[in-house]
């Protein structure tokens, strides 16, 4: 128990140090502030979630005292509180109906672990929450967010040269509009990095109490789709259930093509020089960012026509080994 109490208060002192080198302004900071919560998932995944749950309150409170309560709540909500969770969920198994253990050698009963689809919903939940939480902190309704968004991104660029007024105008309308959705983006995509790091790390560690999951079976629950269309059908209403709503989407669209990377890691499992396809798909994502809505649509197409299982059925049996 001690030693998990001195793991636990390392990893929360390592994460808080993360968290707070955002003051400093110095580039590095950004990318440590955004894996501030994995050394909280290390400790949940390896050591389990009591481990984090210690570390993540020791960290909020050291933080709260040094810069004041704002800072302990965000660390609790972006940082302490989806890494225990995230970490608790990707630990939890219950044994399969008629399966049994093997009672001569002593063999535990095979487990179902909770299904990564879930944990990724669960991601997005927290990146809904975060972000909204965050909107918040500049206003209580629509007009009063986009707004302090305006003024401040007008402060931002209007020290800059070499624009004229009307363009900066036009630019600025625009950054109101996608700076909600694309805070809601990184947020699912750092949190999923995260917990997906903090897993290697832990599985190369030995101390995953869990085998590595078959990543390219990842699917949505079937409701997630009905909850994207209606989230989709309220950010034409108007006010903050607008602003809601198109987070929200943005959350699931984010998620869909997550699974669609997944999809196509299963398409592709019978093409020569996979590994070759596959990183030249995912620098073209990086590079130029739209070929992502392709990737969505095949993650939608899936979803609807079920894309893997289907190519599964039809595909060969591997040759046998010479």
């Amino acid at each position: 128990m001690i030693a998990i109490f001195i793991v636990a208060l390392a990893a929360g002192a390592a994460s808080a140090l993360m968290f707070a080198s955002i003051v400093s302004g110095a580039a590095i900071s950004i990318v440590l502030f955004y894996l501030a919560p994995l050394p909280v998932m290390v400790t949940a995944l390896g050591w389990g979630p009591l481990a984090a749950t210690i570390g993540g309150i020791g960290a909020a409170s050291a933080l709260g005292a040094i810069f004041g309560l704002p800072y302990c709540i965000a660390f609790a909500m972006m940082v302490a509180v989806p890494g225990w969770w995230l970490g608790h969920l990707a630990l939890l198994g219950r044994p399969i109906a008629g399966a049994a253990g093997d009672g001569a050698t002593q063999q535990p009963p095979a487990l179902e672990w909770y299904p990564v689809g879930r944990i990724l919903l669960w991601i997005a939940v927290f990146a809904v929450i975060t972000t909204t939480a965050t909107l918040l902190t500049l206003g209580s309704d629509s007009d009063a967010i986009t707004g302090a968004l305006r003024r401040g991104l007008l402060k931002v660029l209007s020290s800059g040269e070499g624009q004229g007024g009307g363009e900066i105008e036009r630019l600025v309308d625009m950054l109101v509009i996608l700076a909600p959705l694309a805070a809601t983006i990184l947020s699912m995509v750092t949190v999923t990095l995260n917990l997906w790091l903090a897993g290697k790390i832990t599985q190369t560690s030995g101390r995953l109490n869990r085998p590595w999951p078959e990543l390219r079976s990842t699917a949505l629950p079937a409701m997630t789709l009905v909850a994207l269309l209606v989230a989709a059908a309220l950010s034409f209403v108007g006010g903050m259930l607008a602003l809601l709503a198109q987070i929200v989407t943005t959350a699931l669209v984010t998620g869909y093509a997550l699974v669609g990377f997944a999809v196509l890691h299963t398409l592709t499992l019978s093409l020569n020089s996979r590994g070759f396809w596959l990183g030249g798909i995912y620098a073209v994502v990086v590079m130029f960012g739209w070929p992502v809505v392709a990737i969505f649509a095949l993650g939608i197409a899936d979803a609807v026509f079920g894309l893997r299982q289907r190519y599964l059925q039809t595909r060969p049996p591997p040759l046998p080994a010479a």
